[in-house]
């Protein structure tokens, strides 16, 4: 039974993709007998927390119920009260937790509150299930780093477009929607000039039910985005950034500041951006989670910068061929087997006739 009723808090929980971040995705449950009486979910940043909104879904005495919850229940006063004392207030007897908060700062405060108040706590149900859809927190507040996603698809014989540049589309419509998910699901959308240059995009989600747009992170090393381009003139919530390094030209940085883009300057590396600069940067700006849908030289410098933590790989199972035809990653490469990327903790999934393939970089996923 506490599985059964941590897997509902779990679902309850994907219900906030796309809108808490940086603030984990938390479900809620309170059982009676049981019998579920309340649920709730974090629904959005700032908003009240998952065990809040179950409290707010009832009006039944919850003195002597279990409550089973995805998170530790906070400690701290933030842009909320402290979740574990409104729990005491309530008179809850037992709380089931599905991860201890893995904030170094407050992890464990929250069960400590409980317990010295004579509740009943036990931690760590479905804990592997809870880390996983809550890997981007996990990353973001241990290191206030952006979890870093490189998605790419390509036909069976490793191509992202024909040898004319045509790339439209290599990958089956249920795998473009999956791609808009992540779109919403995260925080940033990251792109090379040269895809903006060829393709003109808008880096926005178009999800059936809508979703939230990523901020759209342009790597433009010498300012060569034109002023018209579409993520410079679109209607969206989310920010443009442009990415640039520090010898540029003055005048450029303030017309694209009167597009309302963001354009940060970072230290020159081979005469680019310099990602691991940059991705610190972003994360000060409360970015908490990037896609990589860039071009093979995007790619290739991501991986070999080390700041991908996860990759998704859409195959699809047409066959293109031609030398001059562009693989999913390109740059150097390596010499050596030896020294390739690899992928641990494999994942498989069909989308009609494509296939998804995705793992981690790091070996703590």
């Amino acid at each position: 039974m506490d599985i059964k009723y941590m897997k509902r808090a779990i679902e309850l929980s994907k219900l906030g993709k796309g809108y808490t971040n940086p603030n984990p995705l938390v479900g809620a449950v309170i059982v009676r007998d049981g019998k579920i009486i309340a649920e709730g979910y974090h629904k959005y940043f700032g908003g009240d927390h998952a065990e809040i909104n179950a409290f707010k879904n009832t009006k039944d005495d919850l003195k002597g119920a279990e409550m089973y919850v995805t998170l530790e229940p906070c400690s701290h006063y933030g842009k909320t009260p402290p979740c574990a004392l409104e729990i005491v207030k309530k008179g809850i007897s037992k709380v089931y937790i599905g991860m201890k908060d893995p904030n170094p700062k407050v992890s464990g405060k929250g069960i400590k509150i409980l317990r010295d108040n004579n509740i009943l706590v036990t931690s760590g149900i479905l804990e592997s299930e809870v880390k996983k859809i809550n890997e981007v927190f996990i990353k973001y507040i241990k290191t206030k780093l952006p979890f870093i996603v490189l998605k790419t698809a390509m036909t069976l014989d490793g191509k992202i477009a024909t040898k004319t540049g045509d790339s439209k589309w290599i990958s089956n419509e249920l795998s473009r929607e999956y791609t808009h998910k992540l779109r919403h699901k995260l925080s940033g959308i990251l792109v090379g000039i040269k895809t903006v240059l060829k393709d003109n995009p808008r880096l926005t989600t178009r999800l059936k039910e809508g979703g939230k747009d990523p901020e759209r992170i342009i790597l433009d090393s010498n300012l060569r985005i034109p002023l018209d381009s579409k993520v410079l003139n679109i209607n969206s919530k989310a920010k443009t950034i442009i990415a640039t390094t520090k010898n540029v030209d003055t005048k450029k940085i303030k017309a694209l500041e009167q597009k309302q883009a963001i354009v940060i300057k970072t230290p020159s590396k081979d005469g680019k951006v310099d990602l691991k600069y940059l991705i610190k940067k972003l994360g000060d700006m409360d970015i908490d989670s990037i896609l990589i849908e860039g071009g093979s030289t995007v790619n290739y410098s991501a991986l070999n910068e080390g700041i991908v933590d996860k990759v998704i790989s859409f195959i699809s199972p047409k066959i293109i061929g031609g030398v001059e035809a562009k693989t999913p990653v390109g740059g150097r490469g390596k010499d050596l087997i030896v020294d390739a990327f690899k992928l641990k903790n494999i994942e498989i999934e069909r989308f009609n006739e494509d296939i998804m393939i995705k793992g981690y970089l790091r070996g703590d996923n």
